[in-house]
């Protein structure tokens, strides 16, 4: 099925099934009455999808998606092919949930590196988290920060295991040379759920730091995230 005809279907679909939903149930309706704050999730995820599939009320379908993906956070990591697996998410239901799903990422992204300031590793920390908790593979990642500690950007460098033998310090301080950086920290994710370094972590954070004295980049710390957990080598005085 195409997205224009699944959009047409969707528009039947909503028209007769709005009717079976007691209108003070109906999403849409709640939306303008109190106000998305208190909304519930499921009303929420109702409204992106509009319409649940014939016979299935929009309300049931979100229920699915949520229970299925254990919530939100999964949701977010689950991708299109795993979102189209529930009965009732075509193609163009799937790509609206994710796009839903990445606007409000960056906009939390944004608005966190326009007024925070990196004082203590667990700033750090949060704004690794909000990208990274939820990753199924290692990313490597560095915040990038300038004199004042204020933000710059938060690129990532490459995704895989991390071990001294393939690390290429260069790729990792490239992007905070071309920013014009003052000092950076340094986060790679565990997807095991468990934060505990590594010896091949901490070998790795000797290196980056020695890296960056050269340089005149300070390496501030190495954050270890896991599922809504980190690490900071830097608290627990290893390799600083």
């Amino acid at each position: 099925m195409n997205e224009a005809n699944e959009n047409k279907v969707s528009h039947r679909e909503y028209r007769a099934l709005i009717s079976e939903i007691p209108e003070g149930e109906r999403p849409r309706e709640r939306f303008m009455q109190i106000g998305a704050t208190a909304m519930s999730q499921r009303e929420l995820l109702a409204i992106i999808l509009r319409t649940g599939p014939v016979g299935v009320g929009v309300l049931h379908l979100a229920d699915s998606l949520l229970k299925e993906f254990g919530g939100l956070a999964g949701l977010a990591r689950a991708d299109l092919r795993d979102l189209q697996r529930v009965h009732g998410m075509g193609p163009v239901k799937a790509i609206e949930v994710k796009a839903a799903i990445e606007l409000g990422k960056r906009m939390t992204m944004s608005s966190r590196a326009e007024r925070n300031v990196i004082k203590t590793p667990g700033d750090a920390a949060q704004m690794f988290m909000l990208e990274m908790s939820m990753l199924e593979q290692e990313e490597v990642r560095t915040l990038l920060l300038d004199t004042r500690n204020g933000v710059i950007s938060m690129p990532m460098h490459y995704r895989g295991s991390l071990n001294s033998a393939s690390i290429r310090t260069g790729e990792v301080f490239k992007e905070a040379i071309r920013s014009n950086a003052a000092s950076l920290v340094f986060a790679h994710n565990h997807p095991s759920g468990d934060p505990t370094p590594s010896a091949e972590d901490i070998k790795v954070t000797k290196l980056l730091v020695e890296a960056g004295k050269l340089l005149e980049i300070e390496v501030l710390d190495h954050i270890i995230i896991a599922q809504n957990r980190y690490v900071s080598l830097k608290e627990r005085g290893v390799a600083f």
